[in-house]
């Protein structure tokens, strides 16, 4: 009898033990919802970004679950959504840490980042990235901008009362990206890209279905065209180097295929490939969008066209009549650039990055398990009250003296992975505003135009704007 007491009072014992072991043990994982099986909270993702509040999805979960992270379920991924300016300064600290990288299935299917970026090496394809992009190289290019400016201005507005903005800067970005980064001048080969890439677009972040019609399908289709393309150009760009006739190019393309790794061999064309294309997404979409919402708030607001203006018809004045701008006028912008930088406050280019979890770590108490994906959003901060008092107010003076605390103003991101085009962008935007200002007062031509993002924030009518010429 004693016997089977002791060995009932064992069995009693263990299986307490057991119990608490496993509570123990089990993370403490983010709260929130998983959302339907296989799709999660996708489509309730993508609607609020359609609804022209991608905010919502955001603000809607941090109230009922967490201030600092959440749980949910995008593109069939279990994530983790970082909400505060501490969750970005986290994540962007943890990159090679316990992050790395990640795109959605999406992207990586339609063919814009291939798996042979996984095994370069990314740092050094950054720092080449970073050699091309910095200050010091790209203002060398700022009298192109300033020339094919005037030139998209001259052709493309001047003749028209009125104009669609969205879709007249995204043909002028793609084509100074080509003129840039890979000398393209023939505005028939740039529109065959850039044909493609309007297929390629809105399926960045569709949702992955193979089926004849859909956005993906579409996308998928663009993508092989246009990766074909920019392989045959990368081809003959080599034949030319070998030939000795491209000597003297200082383009992206020829210098990326120029450069030597440690063992002396040049790089992939797959590896050219993709540093071109990804700079073509970059300068296409986001920088299309942020010229649209700047123009969008410089005819909504007067008082704020007026002060750039001015500012910049001071700078105008003190050139000569065909003199093109330089690196120390754009220095001078300092009034237009707090005005951008309000412009991307309020719509942001792009709405976040991805990152996957490399190992287990904890961030708020939270254990966030090593595969699942992480998510830092611009709308988690831009629009808060407590870090952007009366967030809806465009207010250029937010970016005056020290301007907003750290890690709450993150359209280029941040960290070691922060968008090496952010100069790139800040001079091919300012040198537009000057020659769009000096040339036209601006005019909306539907007052409350409404922007949604796909995934970036595009005017649902264009951005109509009537043009009235200086006397």
């Amino acid at each position: 009898m004693d016997f089977y007491v002791t060995c009932l009072l064992y069995l009693s014992l263990s299986l307490l033990f057991f119990v608490f072991w496993k509570k123990r043990v089990t993370p403490r994982l983010p709260p929130g919802t998983k959302g339907w099986p296989v799709l999660g909270e996708t489509l309730e993702f993508m609607a609020a970004g359609r609804s022209g509040c991608p905010e919502k999805f955001v603000n809607d979960r941090t109230t009922k679950y967490s201030s600092d992270v959440f749980r949910t379920n995008l593109y069939g991924e279990d994530m983790a959504l970082f909400c505060s300016a501490s969750g970005n300064k986290f994540l962007f600290s943890g990159d090679n840490k316990y992050i790395t990288s990640w795109w959605p299935e999406s992207m990586i299917k339609i063919g814009l980042f291939q798996e042979t970026l996984k095994k370069l090496d990314a740092k050094k394809k950054r720092s080449f990235l970073s050699e091309f992009l910095k200050p010091e190289a790209l203002q060398h290019y700022i009298p192109v901008m300033d020339s094919m400016t005037r030139d998209h201005l001259a052709t493309d507005w001047s003749p028209h009362k009125e104009v669609q903005v969205f879709p007249l800067s995204k043909s002028y970005t793609f084509a100074l990206a080509c003129r840039l980064f890979m000398n393209i001048r023939d505005p028939k080969i740039v529109s065959k890209f850039a044909n493609s890439f309007a297929r390629v677009a809105p399926g960045f972040m569709a949702v992955p279905i193979n089926i004849p019609g859909t956005p993906f399908n579409r996308a998928m289709e663009g993508g092989k065209v246009m990766r074909q393309e920019l392989l045959n150009i990368i081809r003959r760009r080599k034949m030319e180097i070998s030939e000795g006739k491209d000597a003297n190019a200082r383009d992206l393309l020829s210098r990326s295929l120029l450069e030597g790794d440690d063992d002396g061999t040049i790089f992939y064309e797959m590896d050219a490939s993709n540093k071109i294309m990804g700079l073509l997404i970059a300068s296409h979409d986001t920088t299309s969008t942020s010229i649209t919402a700047i123009v969008n708030y410089l005819a909504q607001f007067p008082h704020i066209y007026e002060r750039v203006h001015q500012e910049q018809m001071e700078i105008a004045k003190s050139k000569g009549p065909d003199e093109l701008l330089n690196w120390e006028d754009v220095q001078k912008m300092k009034y237009s650039w707090n005005v951008l930088c309000e412009s991307m406050r309020l719509l942001p280019p792009a709405q976040g990055a991805y990152r996957e979890a490399t190992t287990d770590f904890t961030f708020a108490g939270y254990t966030i398990p090593k595969g699942w994906k992480t998510f830092w959003t611009v709308h988690s901060t831009h629009k808060n009250p407590r870090y952007f008092p009366d967030p809806e107010k465009f207010d250029p003076s937010r970016f005056e003296g020290n301007g907003p605390a750290p890690f709450t103003f993150v359209p280029f991101g941040g960290g070691p992975r922060m968008c090496p085009g952010k100069e790139y962008a800040r001079l091919e935007i300012l040198v537009f505003m000057h020659n769009l200002v000096t040339k036209f007062k601006l005019e909306k031509v539907i007052p409350d135009e409404k922007f949604i993002y796909n995934p970036s924030p595009v005017p649902v009518e264009g951005l109509r704007i009537r043009l009235l010429p200086y006397n």
